[in-house]
């Protein structure tokens, strides 16, 4: 059990457990609002001062949320049901209607999904909340019987699909609930946008790279690398012109207020600490006679140094003439012979005054 004594947070993983949650339940309670955690910055803090907070299912749970969850009549039964995810066929079952005109009642933009994910086949598998669904079908009671209103059997048929927009609105609301700080909102914003689409809005490179940075984590069910990934990150961005144009404008004004609170940090920048003053009181303007008579001595006793001559390089391809002859009387030490010389002279046969190889030999 991984505890901090000073807030009493106790870690996801641990709290999942107490709260009888699994892993994705978890996660999509605490995206929902359910269930609070505790701010948690990463160690390395942003150049300029601002942290970066960690994913919201990645940070710690106080104790006293766990305790308040815990104190509800309905635990834990009402907070699973609340976070339950069913698939089309089991929607269709909570509505007892037609797995087909479920999907339909989904394409045309009636049910928000909430997660996805993509099966074994690379195929997208929607998911939606079971108390969402029961809730529909409790307040539209006529579009469970019958033959369906004109205007969804026109949509269906020209091939409309808004599951995949639904499930990008929810999943922005959720990014932006989840933090406070002007750039992270700025930058969920334009994880929904193509690179090419966030160029043209943010002219700064520095300011992309400072939004890429602030990129919040891909959502459950988004393959790390692969086909399937390419397939999920079509999904996360917007593809409709109306959407496009919709999140562009948002991010203008994100950017206009984000520009507000702080700059986005350059290279190379880094919080310097101020200066440490001395404590001793100075005056602010010294008589001008006395700072003359301060001066005057240290220009004194500066010795006045001539920068060293640069000697002259020789020419390329002959030898260097300067070099320091040796003292009067003593003998010049001779050149010690090679190793590959010293070899030779001690091959059998040779002799110690011969000049050339094999000389000494007898080659008859």
């Amino acid at each position: 059990m991984t505890v901090d004594e000073t807030t009493r947070a106790v870690a996801p993983v641990r709290a999942a457990e107490e709260l009888e949650l699994k892993r994705d339940e978890f996660r999509l309670a605490v995206r929902m609002g359910l269930i609070r955690t505790v701010p948690n910055p990463v160690a390395v803090p942003d150049p300029r001062g601002a942290h970066r907070d960690r994913p919201p299912e990645r940070r710690p749970v106080a104790r006293a949320e766990l305790d308040r969850l815990k104190a509800a009549p309905d635990f834990p039964d009402g907070l699973r049901e609340r976070v339950r995810a069913v698939g089309a066929g089991e929607a269709a079952a909570l509505l007892s209607i037609a797995y087909d005109r479920f999907n339909r009642l989904a394409r045309t933009g009636h049910l928000s999904p909430v997660r996805f994910y993509l099966n074994r086949y690379r195929a997208v598998v929607w998911l939606y909340l079971a108390a969402e669904v029961t809730e529909f079908g409790e307040k539209n009671p006529g579009l469970l019987t019958g033959r369906l209103p004109a205007d969804v059997r026109e949509r269906d048929a020209a091939g409309e699909d808004l599951r995949a927009r639904n499930w990008r609105s929810r999943h922005l609301s959720l990014l932006l609930r989840d933090t406070d700080d002007p750039w992270a909102r700025a930058a969920a914003i334009a994880s929904l946008l193509d690179p090419l689409q966030v160029a043209e809005v943010v002219d700064d490179p520095y300011e992309r790279t400072y939004l890429d940075r602030l990129r919040p984590v891909p959502p459950p069910g988004v393959p790390v690398s692969g086909a399937a990934h390419e397939t999920a990150a079509r999904l996360v961005r917007a593809d409709d012109p109306d959407e496009i144009l919709w999140h562009r404008m948002s991010l203008a004004l994100a950017l206009d207020e984000a520009r507000t609170a702080r700059q986005a940090p350059h290279p190379g920048e880094r919080r310097r600490p101020a200066p440490e003053q001395d404590s001793t009181p100075q005056p602010e303007h010294p008589p001008a006679a006395e700072a003359t008579e301060r001066e005057e001595p240290a220009r004194e006793a500066e010795p006045a140094v001539a920068p060293p001559t640069p000697r002259p390089l020789p020419p390329p391809g002959r030898p260097r003439t300067d070099r320091a002859a040796p003292p009067p009387g003593r003998a010049t030490a001779t050149r010690r012979p090679g190793l590959l010389r010293r070899i030779r002279r001690a091959l059998p046969g040779r002799t110690t005054t011969g000049g050339g190889w094999g000389e000494g030999h007898d080659w008859r």
